[in-house]
């Protein structure tokens, strides 16, 4: 089970999100009212994206045998809406390794077939409210 936090740095829009031992700072655009320090909502949903297939990339990669150089993948989408919601998103896989143009194309197509994240979005999966405490 992975349990994330997002706590609020002194009275500002600004958040440092956590899991586990590992953090990133979440925030706001200035033109939406933050300090711009940080990653919104929706860029770290398109960034799950990205760094689920970039792991699945070189997991799948190792059990194949195939040493990778360099991957780069890149992920595109928009919000619309009130309340906004994702449009379709789509990405772009750059890599390069110790096999041949077909292996690593089928390495990609395996990967995009089973990377958790996108089958996660794929299958719409749900999310809830759970609890809310107000102090």
């Amino acid at each position: 089970m992975f349990t994330v936090r997002t706590s609020n740095v002194a009275g500002r829009s600004a958040a440092i999100g956590a899991a586990g031992p590992f953090t990133l700072v979440v925030d706001r655009s200035p033109d939406a009212g933050g300090d711009g320090l940080g990653f919104s909502g929706g860029q770290l949903l398109y960034l799950a994206v990205a760094g689920c297939v970039s792991n699945d990339l070189f997991r799948e990669a190792d059990a194949a045998g195939i040493r990778l150089r360099s991957v780069a993948v890149t992920v595109v989408g928009d919000f619309a809406g009130s309340p906004a919601v994702s449009d379709a998103v789509s990405y772009d896989v750059e890599l390069a390794g110790d096999a041949d143009e077909q292996t690593l194309r089928a390495l990609a197509e395996r990967v995009d077939a089973i990377a958790e994240v996108p089958n996660s979005l794929r299958g719409g999966t749900p999310v809830a409210l759970r609890h809310v405490t107000v102090g």
